[in-house]
């Protein structure tokens, strides 16, 4: 075991607990603040932490604890600080250290979920990483978040690397070990996802049972008066402990930091796996019911309304009466054969199935510089069953000197979407004020059936890794073929009304050098992969198919691993057509184009004894080159600033032994929320504050952890999907407490 790789020893199965974070969000003077508090806090905690403070988990909680040796559940170990894994899977590449990734990866632990508290996957994945931009709106209909620039589809997460089978719209992560974020387009690695999400791709590893039995309680709080529990079980049976089980449930309920929104989460889930000599099998089943009652769907602004100041952040600025509910079911089989030592088969199989209701308003906007806001009111409902599934082969053999690791894969994906609902309610519009909003009656439901639709994804995808200079060198090419058919059917006779057939096919190369064992370089050439459009009818070219649309990404970039503390670096050009209307000649095609350049750098480690830090810097220029008729070219991309920075530390006290302090800081510059950039919202920063304490009562392990987000109650704006502004999370209170038994 490398000193960089740490199995995570903990009572009962995996991490024991270091984080909460230290936000920092604003401008470039924001930025200058990351920067002088990254200085500062090492510096004083290099002075403040005793040389004797070992960096062991037991050390992290300065208590005392039963060593326990624990299986893995995969070949991936937790890098030092135990916050983020050494690798992660990298499409049907497979496991791959990040040192031998020829891409930007990071993986997160349950450890940082669990410290985290963490409700959602936006929580995790947005919280140090600069890369990852998140609106800080709560409570909205589903989760938001964009990655290199570009928005991603909640749709489009993946377990265990197959496409749809994950929470539609909101995902509770207590049921994964490990959440990896690809970034950047994936149509090799990963296929085309569902929704056609470019920036990049998040894939969630379910939890398995340790070797020692683990029953673990924890209890939940968070502001104003929402309460809630976890319960997390894992056994293991037979001689060898072959068989493993691992159940966990969630329960939480109340109103939380926005008044009058209240949250409600109610899930399941079942692991189990078999591990013999040759073959590995796994099956995991779950059920999520997710509810808010006072949705955040945000507010638009009437022509000529400049931005208005924001009301105070607990204000709830669509109906309390309003509501979304999404009920997610889904169960997933896996197996892998090691049919030599040379050659891997495996396959998978999912299916799943949501029901998502929604009830309030479908737009709102701002008529006057006082606040004075007309909602118009609807209702939205779909019902989606999804299958999806791959199979493939990863073998290794040598040429000369010439060493080599292939793949070949096959996925597949389909879904039958049945939509219902009106997008008008008459009788049901309101008009009060952001403000002081006050809210007519709620709306009578209808849901009338509107739309269904079918689809299927299939590709076939093949890699080989050449190995030179004893591994030094690796060169990754690789092609996928992706075939796309989707049939809209006749609400009233059920027959086929359209069909879009179309295929596509998307190579990439990748290069690692390994310059010496702690410094790798690399460089990539990916496409990603999205669904076309059929011409409209209006248009002069009306019915004409259009294939799936190429992102095209260039990269390069430094990977810098001192054992303890790890540094990337990434340099990157993705380009995406965009579709439209010809003014001129009214002939609808792919003329458009947004072209993101950008550089990012990134840390994370424990680069002190009893200290961890993790964050970066990212900056990001997503313009818009080509557009109908040149109008708003050369503008920026709406939603996004152009700089973020963020910082997370802990550090384990040496006075209190078992207590350690956390912050977090992020910092975010304007952004744009009109096309032609004549509307923005300014940047802002957030600070974030935390405390954990690690003890024993009656030889059960307990860990209790505490966290202010949000700490100055800064009010501020954020670009929502589907609308221009709404306001980011207030102050907010967590607590929780943890015990092993």
């Amino acid at each position: 075991m490398t000193k960089r790789h740490h199995r995570i020893a903990r009572p009962a199965q995996q991490a024991v607990h270091p984080h909460p974070a230290f936000a920092l969000n604003r401008t470039a003077a924001a930025v200058q603040t990351v920067l002088l508090l990254l200085g500062l806090t090492v510096g004083a905690l290099a002075l403040a932490a005793p040389p004797a403070l070992a960096q062991s988990p037991a050390a992290e909680s300065g208590v005392t604890l039963p060593a326990v040796t624990v299986q893995a559940s995969s070949a991936i170990d937790a890098y030092a600080g135990g916050q983020v894994a050494s690798g992660s899977r990298v499409g049907l590449l497979g496991d791959k250290d990040f040192m031998e990734t020829p891409f930007s990866t990071i993986s997160y632990t349950d450890k940082f979920i669990e410290d985290r508290q963490a409700k959602d996957i936006t929580g995790v994945i947005a919280a140090t990483d600069p890369t990852v931009f998140s609106n800080g709106v709560t409570g909205a209909w589903s989760e938001n978040y964009s990655i290199r620039g570009f928005a991603s589809n909640t749709s489009d997460i993946s377990i265990g690397g197959l496409f749809g089978m994950a929470p539609y719209y909101r995902t509770t992560p207590e049921m994964f070990e490990r959440i990896e974020v690809l970034k950047g387009p994936s149509a090799l690695l990963n296929g085309m996802p569902p929704g056609g999400s470019v920036g990049g791709t998040v894939n969630l590893v379910p939890k398995r049972a340790g070797d020692e039995p683990l029953t673990r309680l924890t209890a939940t709080y968070m502001s104003d008066a929402q309460f809630g529990g976890h319960v997390d079980l894992g056994r293991r049976f037979g001689e060898n402990k072959q068989f493993g089980i691992r159940f966990n449930g969630i329960y939480r309920d109340g109103e939380g930091a926005v008044n009058r929104q209240e949250k409600k989460t109610r899930f399941a889930s079942l692991g189990l796996d078999w591990r013999g000599e040759r073959v590995r099998l796994s099956a995991d089943l779950y059920s999520s019911d997710d509810r808010v009652n006072g949705v955040t769907r945000g507010i638009n602004l009437a022509p000529g309304v400049a931005v208005p100041k924001p009301p105070r952040p607990e204000t709830l600025l669509n109906p309390d009466w309003s509501f979304v509910n999404t009920r997610d079911k889904g169960a997933i089989v896996r197996g892998e054969f090691d049919v030599s030592e040379n050659l891997m088969a495996y396959a998978a199989f999912g299916t799943s199935k949501t029901n998502y209701k929604y009830n309030g308003t479908m737009s709102a906007q701002v008529l006057n510089a006082a606040g004075d806001v007309r909602h118009s009111m609807g209702q939205l409902a779909f019902d989606i069953e999804k299958t999806s599934g791959e199979a493939g082969l990863k073998g290794k053999f040598q040429t000369g000197s010439v060493k080599h690791q292939w793949a070949l894969n096959v996925t597949h994906y389909s879904d039958t979407e049945r939509d219902y609902g009106r997008r008008s309610v008459p009788g049901a519009d309101w008009t009060t004020n952001i403000y002081k909003p006050v809210w007519g009656p709620a709306a009578a439901m209808s849901w009338p059936p509107t739309l269904h639709t079918e689809t299927r994804l299939t590709s076939y995808g093949i890699a080989d890794t050449l190995s030179f200079a004893q591994d030094r060198v690796q060169l990754t090419l690789g092609v996928r073929r992706q075939e796309v058919l989707t049939d809209t059917f006749s609400l009233t006779t059920g027959a086929r009304s359209a069909r879009y057939d179309a295929s596509a096919i998307t190579p990439a190369a990748a290069l690692l050098v390994k310059v010496t064992n702690h410094i790798s370089v690399y460089g990539n050439y990916i496409e990603g992969l999205s669904k076309g459009q059929t011409a409209p009818a209006t248009a002069a070219n009306a019915g004409e198919l259009f294939p799936p649309y190429k992102t095209k990404q260039k990269e390069i970039g430094l990977k810098f691993d001192l054992g303890e503390f790890a540094h990337t670096l990434s340099l990157y050009e993705i380009k995406r057509p965009s579709s439209y209307t010809d003014i001129s000649t009214n002939v609808f095609s792919f003329g458009g184009e947004q072209r993101n350049r950008g550089i990012e750098w990134g840390f994370f480690g424990s680069p002190l004894r009893g200290v961890r830090l993790m964050g970066g810097i990212a900056y990001v220029d997503p313009k818009l080159t080509k557009t109908a008729g040149g109008v708003n070219q050369g503008k920026s991309a709406t939603g996004l600033p152009k700089l973020q920075a963020k910082l997370g530390v802990e550090w384990d006290t040496p006075a209190v032994r078992g207590l350690t302090l956390t912050a977090n800081a992020t910092a975010a510059s304007r952004q744009y929320i009109s096309a032609d950039n004549s509307l923005s919202v300014p940047g802002y920063t957030v600070y974030d504050l935390g405390a954990r304490y690690a003890t024993q009562v009656s030889s059960h392990p307990l860990t209790v952890r505490a966290s202010v987000t949000n700490v100055t109650n800064k009010a501020y704006w954020g670009m929502p999907l589907l609308s221009s502004l709404a306001l980011g999370a207030p102050r907010t209170f967590q607590l929780s407490a943890t015990m092993d038994f």
